[in-house]
């Protein structure tokens, strides 16, 4: 029996990106019926190289499902000056439920970057006016063309406003989608009065606030992943419907980590899960909300029925180098 290795061009290839949103959005109901394994995120801090490690373990068992895998992943914003490399860099295990064979290793930043766009067009579809034809971002790394490329699967996206204290990410990332998208910079403000905004910053004090929303404007929160991370302004969570992704999560590192460590957001300030949404036990949009918050984490079940098909495609298409590990 071979494990499969596949490296960031396989990955690429055998991920496509509709199929990871559906696999992403089965990822939220699994857990919210019960179905998956899904110990805590654990960290390792590095502050003497300005990062950290994050080992992110799971199971799946929902019908075709039946997966688990491990990533280990990083977060060290000094990477592209310092070394050249992605601020993420990530591998993920794949292994057979049955009898923990490793089925594959493959890279996982690819992974992580386009089960995170898809977790947020999952929280799109559910919770974002019907006919939203603008998207926001603030925020122009390698996150935010995920976030277009996958929020534009779920809504018929046609003006797209980027802010980003960077200009030359700013320029680049327009240019790569002139001709698709009525595409430009523009204040944060300006983003955030769009349809559908996506934060994908690493800020740890809020940059958008009330007045930087439009009325029926969703928020995707992706930047804060690590304690004191913090996008979005106190009064606008607490004014929203707000949703998480996973509660233990959400309060430890998510976007509401910081009030809720403050005592200024508690439970009864939170709607739901995703998944509870997704499954039914809770609404999503609907007609008289006003602004929605998405707070995504990233979940390690998430990464596991992306590396799901990601695995199933590879080794239908030929793609990857197949060795005996064990």
């Amino acid at each position: 029996m071979e494990t499969l290795l596949l490296n960031r061009e396989d990955v690429e290839t055998s991920a496509e990106l509709a199929a990871v949103i559906t696999a992403v959005e089965e990822a939220f109901a699994a857990y919210a019926r019960g179905d998956v394994q899904m110990p805590a995120k654990s960290y390792i801090d590095l502050p003497q190289y300005n990062g950290d490690f994050r080992s992110m373990p799971a199971y799946m068992d929902a019908g075709e499902w039946d997966a688990a895998a491990i990533k280990w992943v990083n977060v060290h914003p000094d990477n592209p000056d310092d070394h050249g490399l992605p601020t993420v860099l990530g591998t993920i295990v794949y292994s057979d439920p049955e009898s923990a064979y490793p089925l594959s290793i493959m890279d996982g930043t690819v992974i992580t970057e386009k089960r995170t766009g898809a977790a947020a067009a999952v929280a799109t579809d559910y919770l974002a006016i019907e006919d939203a034809t603008s998207l926001g971002l603030v925020g122009a790394g390698v996150q935010s063309y995920t976030q277009l490329e996958a929020i534009a699967q779920v809504r018929p996206i046609e003006e797209v406003v980027v802010s980003d204290v960077d200009d030359e990410r700013v320029e680049a990332l327009v240019e790569t989608f002139e001709g698709r998208f009525d595409i430009r910079g523009g204040s944060i403000s300006e983003a955030g009065h769009c349809d559908v905004l996506s934060t994908v910053t690493p800020v740890e004090e809020p940059v958008v606030g009330p007045d930087d929303l439009g009325e029926h404007t969703h928020v995707n929160a992706i930047g804060a992943d690590a304690a004191g991370k913090h996008e979005i302004d106190d009064e606008v969570l607490l004014a929203s419907k707000l949703v998480i992704d996973d509660y233990e999560q959400c309060t430890h590192s998510g976007e509401i980590n910081v009030p809720w460590s403050a005592g200024v957001l508690g439970d009864d300030d939170i709607h739901a899960e995703l998944g509870n949404i997704v499954i039914g036990d809770h609404e999503g949009r609907n007609a008289g909300d006003g602004v929605t918050v998405f707070d995504s984490t990233g979940l390690a079940i998430q990464d596991v029925a992306a590396a799901h098909v990601t695995y199933e495609n590879a080794r239908e298409s030929g793609d990857g180098y197949g060795f005996e590990l064990v």
